[in-house]
């Protein structure tokens, strides 16, 4: 299948690559230079543009940081060059073809981009992933796809290269999203009671691996729980494998989703708050799991640091 694919980052790259060892023929696009070198070798043809990406794609593929980025990739929004406009993907993309965004988007952007790709003769699905770079390498990651089930169905041979598992929930694309952000508010809620649960023991003496050990030996027996509390035990914050500003970003969609649903999300609040908190501290470059530091440094726990006798 030929494939276009844009958005070259920690995770779309291990995404593409793992498209090509699938056979499928691939043309990428990114806009910061040289995230292309390993697919080029790997015999992918590189684009001049997302349009270019577009034009022979059967199906195009976006994973990309966050509405700015799919809207000025997709729609051409993004600063005159040479003072000519720069084209979109969609203005490119072939009819009959189907754009999958991958993106982790506002479900408002994934409404717009169906109705505007439907009025052009085009396909639309989105299919959001869970999972980290280390997944998306190891073809472990979890698709969740909405969309019209012809597209969806037209697109399974490139969502089944990417990852482990595809969850279809439904025919309207903005519902993945809206699963999407309700997960990774999940994940950062576990992060959270994570991070307050550990200065509570660090408090009382006990070492955080030795409560990890406890509550998902004995309780959860989550991977989240495990990966995550290993990372705050750790304090291997760097390199972000999902970076805390992006954690803040899903937070905030995810209230701007239940504001379009009607339906109030207390807690999400607080996370909301947390992260914010931690950005302004300039911890938005580390891993989500930096709350854990967050709460140490409000609890005036040091790295590493020793309870008070």
């Amino acid at each position: 299948m030929k494939v276009g694919f844009i958005g070259l980052g920690a995770m779309g790259q291990p995404m593409a690559l793992n498209l090509m060892r699938a056979g499928h023929e691939l043309t990428v696009y990114n806009r910061t230079p040289g995230r292309t070198d390993e697919l080029e070798r790997a015999g992918a043809r590189v684009a001049e543009s997302a349009a270019d990406a577009a034009a022979s794609a059967e199906v195009l593929v976006t994973m990309l940081a966050d509405d700015r980025a799919v809207e000025a990739v997709v729609l051409g929004t993004q600063a005159p060059v040479c003072g000519q406009p720069v084209r979109g993907a969609l203005e490119a993309l072939g009819r009959g073809a189907v754009h999958v965004s991958m993106a982790t988007a506002s479900p408002e952007l994934s409404r717009r981009l169906a109705q505007m790709h439907a009025a052009a003769g085009q396909g639309y699905v989105a299919a959001p992933v869970f999972g980290r770079p280390d997944a998306a390498a190891a073809k472990k990651l979890w698709v969740v796809a909405a969309g019209p089930s012809s597209d969806i169905e037209r697109c399974r041979p490139v969502l089944d290269a990417v990852g482990q598992g595809v969850f279809v929930v439904g025919d309207q694309a903005w519902v993945a999203n809206a699963v999407k952000l309700a997960g990774n508010f999940m994940i950062g809620a576990a992060i959270e009671a994570l991070a307050e649960a550990f200065v509570l023991v660090r408090k009382a003496g006990v070492e955080p691996e030795r409560f990890l050990e406890i509550i998902n030996g004995g309780l959860f027996k989550s991977p989240i729980y495990q990966n995550y509390g290993t990372i705050m035990a750790q304090e291997r914050y760097e390199p972000a494998g999902f970076k805390l500003r992006l954690g803040l970003k899903d937070v905030n969609l995810m209230l701007g989703a239940a504001r379009m649903l009607e339906v109030s999300l207390p807690f999400a609040d607080v996370l909301r708050s947390q992260l914010a908190e931690a950005v302004e501290r300039g911890m938005g470059e580390i891993d989500w799991a930096g709350l854990g530091r967050l709460n140490a440094e409000n609890a005036h726990l040091g790295p590493k640091s020793k309870p008070p006798s």
